[in-house]
Formats: C-alpha cells, sequence, structure tokens
C-alpha cells in the first residue's frame, strides 16, 4: 500500500500531512514562486542554506522595471510588516574557502539589513562537514525544499540556453547551465520542517524564535499544486556531534525505496559516491526480474578538485553497477546541449522517481558524507496505487525526459505511455535534436585511480576526519599499535602523490596552471633579483590562500633541486610569517569569521601543544595552510613555536616535490621495482623521522601558556 513504506524513527523523523504539493523545475521557476510566496509573509520567514548572497535577484526577467535584489526585497517585505522576522542560517564555511561567496559575516551585513533581518552563520558541525540542506519556511505554513540555494549560479530556465542573458555572475559574466528541483509542501509539513529550522536556529544561537501567534495560508494565489492531501516523510542526515546522536534517515530511506522498486528508479544527482546506494542499485541490478534504472548525471565534477576525485569514486561506483547489470537494465547519461564549451549541463538536483508513483528529493547527494556526515533534509511521498494521483508523477518524469532530450512534454509523455519504459523512452528519443542524452563514460584514468584512495578518506560517511587523526598524532598518552606510523606515513605520501598528480596533469586554467607559473619563474632563474620575486610570490599567495603546493611545485619546475629547496623553504617560511602576523593583528573574533568556528578544536589543540600540533597540522590535511598561519596568531601561539613546527612539517613534503617528483610521476605512470623500491625508502625515511620527530617533543614537550584560549 501507498506511504507503507515510511517508518518514523527508521528511515524518517516525521510523517505529516501536506495537502498541496508543487514540483518546481529548475532555478527560474522556484525563485519565481518563491517570490510571490515570501509576499504573503506575515509572521515569519525561515531561509537555511548551503549558501546565500543578499545581491541576486528572485525575478532577474521581470518587465516592470529592474530587478530588485533578495537583500532590498526582504527589507521590503519587514519594513511593510511590522510583525514579520526573517531567519537566515548559512553553513559556516571558512571565507578564506569561498571567496566566492558574498562576504557578509567578515564585513558586517552585505546589505543594510533591517532590523528584524537576522543573519547567521552555523558552524556547530565536526570539522570538515557542512549544514547542506536547503529549506524556506513561510509563516509555519508554506514551505520549500530541494537542492537549490539562494545564491548566484542557481537561477535558469528549463531551455538551458547556451548564452542566457540572465543567467550571470554579479559581474555580468555568463555562467553554465544549471538543472535543479525544489518541492513546495503545506501545512502539517511546512510547520514540521519549521520545528526543524528553529531547532536548527537554538543549535547555533542558543535562542528559539518563537512560532506565528496566527493562522496563514502564504501560498502563492493562483499557483495550481501538481498532488493534493498526501502524507509527506521529512528525513535528515545529522553527523554525531556537541552531544546529538548520529541520523541516517536519509540513506535508510533510499535503501528502502530502491528495494520496493518493482518497474523503474529514476535518479538525478549531482554525485554518486556512497558505497551503501551503490550496493542497493548492484542488489536489484543482479535480480533476473527487476525494475530498470536510469542514473542522470553530470558528465564531470565542476571543478578540478571535485573532478580529480569524487569523479574517480563515481567511476569505481559504477564499475561494481556494470558489473551487476547481467540483465541489461542500466543506463548512465548526462544531458548535452550543443553549442556549450563542455557540450555539458550541470545536474545538481538530488531526486529519486520509484515506479512513477514514489517521489523522494531534497538536498542529500549520492556520496558518503551526505549519508552521514553533512546536515541534509529531503522529502518524500509515495503515491502509488493511487489513480488520482499517479498520472501526477507520471507527468512530473515526463515534464523533465522532456527536458534533457529536447522534445516536447507531450512527445515524451505519449512515448512513455506507449513503451511503458524509461529506457525505451530515451533510446526512441535521443538524438532527435542538438540536445539530447548522451551515456556516461565510466573510466577514470588508470593512474589516478590507482593513487585516490578509498572513499572513506575524501568522502567521509562519519565525523572520523582531521579532528581525530589529528588527536592521535599528537596524542602523548595513547597507546598506539606498532604498525600505526607506517599507516599515516602511508596517507602523507598518498596525498603528495595525489596533489602531485593533480597539478601536473589537470587543466586548471590560465591562472592555475602549474608549468604557467614554472615558466615565469624559469625566466627568473638568471636575474640576481629572483630570490626577491619568488618570495614575493609565496608571499601573494599566502595572503590569498592561494594553494601553497601550486608554489611548491612550480619552483620545483623551474629551478634546481638545491635552489627549489632553499627557495621553497624560504617562501613557506615567509609566507607564514606575514599570515601568522596578520593573524595576530587581526585578533580572534575576526579570525574566527574567517575561518569559521568549527576549526575551534584545531585551534586548541595548536595553543595547547605548540610545536607538536604545528607539525601534525603540516603533516596531515587538517586545513589549509593559510588558514593554520591565521588561527596560530590568533590564539598567539609562541612564534618560535610556530616556525620550528612549520619548518619540520613542511620538510618531507617539500623535499619529496623538489628531489623526488620525477620518480613519483614515474611510479604514479609505470611502477615498477626500482621505484617501488625507492619510493618505500622515502616512505620509511618520512616514518622514521616523524616517529622520532613526535617522541622527541613529546618528551620536551612544554605546557600550555597561560592566556590561550580557542577563538570564539
Amino acid at each position: 500500500m501507498s506511504g507503507d513504506i515510511f517508518l518514523e524513527g527508521k528511515n524518517c523523523w516525521k510523517i505529516a500531512r501536506s495537502s498541496r504539493v508543487k514540483f518546481l523545475i529548475d532555478g527560474a521557476s522556484y525563485f519565481s514562486v518563491l517570490a510571490d510566496a515570501l509576499e504573503q509573509a506575515r509572521e515569519s520567514i525561515f531561509i537555511l542554506g548551503w549558501d546565500f548572497d543578499s545581491r541576486i535577484p528572485l525575478k532577474p526577467n521581470q518587465e516592470d522595471g529592474a530587478p530588485q535584489t533578495l537583500g532590498a526585497f526582504l527589507n521590503s517585505l519587514v519594513a511593510r510588516r511590522h510583525s514579520l522576522h526573517v531567519h537566515i542560517l548559512v553553513w559556516d564555511c571558512a571565507l578564506i574557502l569561498g571567496l566566492d561567496r558574498e562576504q557578509i559575516p567578515l564585513f558586517g551585513s552585505g546589505w543594510r539589513r533591517h532590523s528584524r533581518v537576522h543573519f547567521q552563520m552555523d558552524g556547530v558541525h565536526p570539522i570538515g562537514a557542512s549544514h547542506h540542506s536547503k529549506i524556506v519556511v513561510i509563516d509555519d505554513a508554506v514551505a520549500f525544499i530541494g537542492g537549490i540555494d539562494m545564491a548566484k549560479g542557481r537561477w535558469d530556465t528549463p531551455e538551458h540556453r547556451p548564452h542566457e542573458p540572465w543567467r550571470t555572475n554579479l559581474n555580468g559574466t555568463v555562467l553554465p547551465p544549471h538543472h535543479d528541483v525544489q518541492l513546495a509542501v503545506d501545512r502539517d509539513a511546512a510547520a514540521a520542517l519549521a520545528e526543524l529550522a528553529r531547532t536548527r536556529w537554538r543549535r547555533a544561537t542558543g535562542r528559539r524564535p518563537p512560532a506565528p501567534s496566527k493562522t496563514y495560508d502564504p501560498w502563492p494565489p493562483g499557483l495550481a499544486p501538481d498532488l493534493s492531501a498526501i502524507d509527506v516523510a521529512i528525513a535528515r542526515t545529522e553527523p554525531k556531534y556537541a552531544g546529538n546522536k548520529q541520523v541516517r534517515e536519509i540513506e535508510a530511506l533510499y535503501q528502502d525505496a530502491i528495494a520496493a522498486a518493482r518497474q523503474s528508479i529514476f535518479l538525478e544527482n549531482q554525485y554518486l559516491s556512497s558505497a551503501a546506494i551503490g550496493e542497493a542499485l548492484a542488489t536489484r541490478l543482479r535480480e533476473p526480474v527487476g525494475p530498470e534504472i536510469v542514473l542522470l548525471i553530470s558528465r564531470k565534477s565542476s571543478g578540478w578538485l571535485e573532478e580529480s576525485i569524487m569523479d574517480v569514486l563515481r567511476a569505481r561506483i559504477l564499475g561494481k553497477l556494470f558489473e551487476a547489470d547481467k540483465y541489461g537494465r542500466l543506463r548512465v547519461y548526462y544531458p548535452r546541449l550543443e553549442g556549450l564549451d563542455n557540450g555539458c549541463i550541470s545536474i545538481h538536483s538530488k531526486l529519486l522517481i520509484v515506479d512513477n508513483g514514489l517521489v523522494f528529493a531534497g538536498s542529500a547527494n549520492l556520496s558518503n558524507r551526505s549519508m552521514g556526515f553533512d546536515t541534509e533534509c529531503n522529502i518524500a511521498f509515495d503515491v502509488r496505487g493511487r489513480r488520482d494521483m499517479e498520472p501526477s508523477v507520471a507527468l512530473f518524469c515526463a515534464t523533465l525526459l522532456a527536458e534533457h532530450l529536447g522534445v516536447s512534454v507531450k512527445t515524451a509523455r505519449s512515448t512513455l505511455e506507449k513503451t511503458g519504459s524509461l529506457n525505451q523512452t530515451i533510446d526512441a528519443l535521443r538524438g532527435a535534436t542538438g540536445r539530447t542524452l548522451e551515456l556516461v563514460d565510466a573510466t577514470a584514468p588508470q593512474w589516478f585511480e590507482q593513487t585516490v584512495p578509498p572513499s572513506t578518506l575524501v568522502d567521509p560517511e562519519s565525523p572520523i576526519a582531521s579532528e581525530r587523526l589529528l588527536v592521535d598524532f599528537i596524542s602523548s598518552d595513547e597507546r598506539r599499535p606498532a604498525g600505526g606510523p607506517w599507516l599515516r606515513g602511508v596517507v602523507i605520501l598518498v596525498v603528495i602523490f595525489i596533489l602531485a598528480g593533480m597539478w601536473r596533469f589537470t587543466a586548471l586554467g590560465q591562472w592555475f596552471d602549474v608549468e604557467n607559473i614554472s615558466r615565469w619563474e624559469a625566466s627568473l632563474r638568471q636575474s640576481e633579483t629572483a630570490p626577491l620575486w619568488v618570495i614575493g610570490a609565496y608571499l601573494l599567495g599566502g595572503i590569498t590562500a592561494f594553494p601553497v603546493i601550486i608554489l611548491i611545485m612550480a619552483t620545483a619546475f623551474a629551478f634546481g633541486p638545491w635552489t627549489a629547496l632553499a627557495y621553497s623553504m624560504a617562501g613557506c617560511i615567509a609566507s607564514a610569517t606575514l599570515t601568522y602576523v596578520i593573524g595576530y593583528s587581526l585578533g580572534r573574533k575576526t579570525v574566527a569569521r574567517l575561518a569559521g568556528r568549527r576549526l575551534n578544536r584545531v585551534n586548541r589543540l595548536v595553543s595547547r601543544q605548540g610545536v607538536l600540533a604545528v607539525v601534525a597540522v603540516r603533516l596531515l590535511p587538517v586545513a589549509p595552510y593559510s588558514l593554520v598561519n591565521l588561527a596560530a596568531g590568533a590564539v598567539r601561539l609562541r612564534f618560535r613555536d610556530f616556525i620550528l613546527g612549520t619548518a619540520i612539517g613542511l620538510t618531507p613534503g617539500i623535499v619529496g616535490i623538489t628531489f623526488f617528483e620525477e620518480q613519483m610521476l614515474q611510479w604514479i605512470r609505470s611502477p615498477s621495482l626500482l621505484t617501488f623500491a625507492i619510493m618505500g625508502g622515502i616512505l620509511a625515511l618520512m616514518v622514521l623521522c616523524v616517529t622520532a620527530l613526535r617522541r622527541w617533543f613529546r618528551a620536551k614537550s612544554m605546557p600550555r601558556p597561560e592566556g590561550n584560549a580557542d577563538i570564539p
């Protein structure tokens, strides 16, 4: 029976009634409807997001004058409604890591906020995790949930035109096409999402905003719902942190929904790296009689790092799925559009449709971190067996197929009804226009496949991450197995290999091209002022958070090994000193805004352990180079300890890159007994040095200086 799949406390948090449900495909539709709903607000608006930008317009293509920015729009609302309060809760991303975002926390209000527009950065989560849910709730009566943040780059139409004049960055440059899905619900379902939002606000601030004093209906006038009177299941992901238990309801509901499929499973998602979801899909594919499965993903992930890491993890999952697909029921596509530079539309939606009746959508990617590490929220409903509602879900699915295949909704719907099969419908309509679905290349470069570590390291499903590694590394009273240092050495060396491979072989663009930087440095090789220019580049890189690994590699390319070693070490020390002084001068509060409060524990360890902690954070990928420097200065770490720890911690990496770069690349490209022996020797030397240094510093460790404190 419909709805029997949802079990509170197992695969969902709460089941609540919604009298109306609306499917909103792509940002233009969502933002327009959202603006109309916000206009109806009387007492309360909650906005929860991974990102937020007050400078974007909700209706950039409106014909009745210049589009109003989001910040001005919210100010106008509260000015006209004297009982209205707006609460905006956004992930406390370290601004030094998110320089493309609006710098609201650092420079005060991004706009002159009204006193009843409340903005809060939420850093109550483990190091490395994020608050990823995207929810808007109005008067506890209407809610929007899905994959779309109120930020730049999200607005787009279903046409996804290559040169859409309204899909632009704030500087006027055209942004790539962006496909996404959002859902609107009301009544009890909206009230439940409001309860979740208030809980999140209380955790972040210690205060719980009151509920509206009256009952309102802010559903936009004239907006026809797609479904009526259904039960909505709300599922969450929350990591174990600060006394809160881990919640994995989204993962459980994905597994149960996949297991319950009879005819079809249709998935749109940004990533595919979750081992649990991959195994659930593989299990169905092994069955002689089972559902057909259609996966829609981007051809490649956006950004060099995601492309290099997440696409390799995706290739591993896809390899297992194709191996399990003994009966030919699996198809994996990406949407292609002629006229785009790379031909690919970005899939950002997080959507599952089972048997044209069960819909599951929200913020969670099909990644390990979305299943157990990040904070996520999805909603689901099941209308299978309800003849009055199944056609609406079938129309929703046909509309998505029509968008991706470049055909009319009528054509997609009639073909789907005729064939009764997603795979046959796509096969019949593919290639009819310049817009279509293409099969995804599921392979990854062999050399990189061999160097990317297991998904648990780069796509964690629980808070194991840097925090625990750091504590284990510098703890002086915990017994460790004899193999521990060797394992850490392997991790360190693998990280060096990955970074070396990324920056050597990945096309990162003109400004992030190692060879371009090295050519610039090579032109200075014979110049007497070369040391000053190179050190100046490191100083500039430090204050702009430019990855120091690029500068070290570029220096190794451009100069001889001994010269490169001297330049790299001098540049790193100079850069570390400058950013330390900046952190010292800015003070705790300002650096907290730069770094995000989730780094408090790193700051605590650095301030207590001195040299040992600095060595550890240099050797382990705990936080970016510049961020550590700023934090060390802000917590008033002794400068001698900071410089000594930096020099010791950087030495293995600089030496490894400078002297053994060609050997590393040769080992990656064509492993042999000789290169393996060389790398093994390097690894052994690094482990022995690190182990000896740790023991020596443990014996010489100093008590915590008076006056050191966490960044608040």
